[in-house]
């Protein structure tokens, strides 16, 4: 039996690993997690961790979900893959497009599977770019998405994210993005301005940019709910019906991000119901299945899907998609998972359980002289700090200060994660996360905070 240090090794030696630092992993190696049930994670040492972030935002039904188990080992042995490429289809398939159009906010008509939120955003802009195609209008290609967005890792969703680290040495970003300033008012917002008035200056600002560019060139806007990775910025209530009333007026479609806030996170099924949005093509991924195996989707609306239905006539089969889009095993997953979440009524306590942990993260971190701002909605939250806060400056380089109070609650038992571009730590447990759990993930945060102000001699 391979012990934990050879396990390790192997990692060290022979992984390569996705937004790890690879010198430094060399040299120090992995945590290795060898089990999970509900909130807790077990590593191969036998030690314990509070996952306060349900994997990477995804882990929503929690670890070690029986009826899950049992689900997919059904539907292996049932019928394990088979493609859908030229009319196949499948069961689970057909039955969870259904589920989706049907519970889908707006006049949603159809569904494309994939396997990752990256690959679903690289083929809402393959879709952006077929539709004007068909429409005759070549030139409308371009898209605006926005600073701190966080669309995936393709070539062309690592183009929209508005994250300078994404784009270092990749040759990123493409040159038909374009971004818009973040909705984050404590940070972007004028002395004195109010909500409204950032707002209205916001879409303003969308307007000019569009009319520099030349509305017959841009194609489309795209937008998470609320920015996840990106600093759990929630944007003020009137903002997206603002923004979308620019995106009417120059014929630009609007693709609402929901992989992170679909199925439950915000205490709705979808954020674009709770943040007033309506979207031409929605993008969803992650809590679909819980994370238990990989699964994305597109979602298209009729019109939308009108105008490509008809470019069949000029150009013939579409010819986009994966060996593994709608995958039946994956379907499975997610039909089960939504099923959860839906008859334990997990997204109510997804929302009770955000007021708590919104509640509990104000008593722990309100009034220290480093937090510049205590954010989120539903069950996602952040901590944000600064340098100074009067006046207002964050600190640089950017991100040292949260990496090492990740760092020390790692050591606590607490699995926290440190946001690029700021020096963010953020909260998003799975659905099932116990209140005593909140409290334990919020005191390993403040003590780690307070350990690293002593170490680094902040405060």
């Amino acid at each position: 039996m391979t012990n934990a240090s050879s396990l390790e090794d192997l990692d060290r030696q022979y992984f390569f690993h996705p937004f790890t630092h690879a010198r430094d992993h060399e040299l120090s190696g992995p945590l290795m997690i060898d089990r999970g049930e509900g909130s807790t994670l077990v590593d191969v040492q036998g030690r314990t961790y509070l996952d306060a972030m349900a994997g990477l935002w995804c882990v929503n039904i929690g670890y070690g979900n029986g009826e899950m188990a049992d689900a997919m080992a059904a539907q292996t042995r049932k019928l394990a893959f088979y493609h859908t490429f030229a009319s196949m289809g499948n069961e689970p398939v057909a039955r969870l497009a259904h589920r989706l159009v049907t519970d889908a906010p707006g006049d949603m008509a159809k569904v494309f599977f994939g396997n990752s939120g990256s690959d679903a955003n690289d083929t809402q802009v393959k879709l952006v770019w077929y539709y004007n195609n068909v429409l005759g209008r070549p030139e409308k290609k371009k898209i605006i998405s926005r600073d701190r967005g966080y669309h995936g890792v393709t070539v062309m969703s690592g183009s929209l994210c508005g994250l300078p680290g994404m784009h270092k040495g990749f040759d990123l970003p493409l040159p038909m993005v374009r971004f818009a300033r973040s909705p984050h008012l404590r940070f972007e917002g004028l002395l004195g301005e109010t909500e409204e008035q950032f707002v209205s200056r916001l879409a303003t600002e969308l307007e000019d940019l569009i009319l520099a560019e030349g509305p017959e060139t841009v194609a489309a806007f795209i937008a998470e709910p609320l920015q996840a990775a990106g600093g759990v910025i929630v944007p003020p209530a009137t903002y997206f019906p603002a923004i979308q009333a620019v995106l009417r007026k120059y014929d630009v479609l609007m693709i609402a991000d929901e992989v992170v806030t679909g199925f439950g996170r915000t205490g709705e099924w979808f954020g674009s119901t709770t943040f007033g949005i309506e979207p031409d093509l929605m993008t969803v991924a992650k809590g679909i299945t819980s994370a238990y195996v990989p699964l994305s989707a597109v979602l298209v609306s009729a019109p939308v899907w009108d105008v490509i239905a008809s470019g069949s006539e000029s150009y013939g089969l579409f010819s986009h998609g994966y060996t593994y889009s709608a995958h039946p095993l994956a379907a499975t997953a997610a039909m089960t998972n939504l099923d959860i979440i839906q008859r334990d009524g997990l997204m109510g306590q997804a929302k009770t359980r955000g007021d708590y942990l919104g509640a509990r993260l104000r008593s722990a971190f309100e009034g220290h002289p480093l937090v510049a701002e205590i954010r989120g909605h539903g069950l996602v939250g952040a901590v944000e700090l600064a340098e100074s806060l009067e006046p207002l400056r964050r600190f640089e380089p950017r991100g040292k200060v949260a990496g090492a109070l990740v760092r020390r609650a790692r050591e606590l038992g607490v699995i926290t994660r440190a946001l690029p571009n700021s020096d963010t730590i953020s909260f998003s447990p799975p659905f099932v996360v116990t209140e005593d759990e909140i409290d334990q993930m919020v005191a390993g945060c403040r003590q780690a905070l307070d350990d690293v102000c002593r170490e680094l001699g902040l405060a």
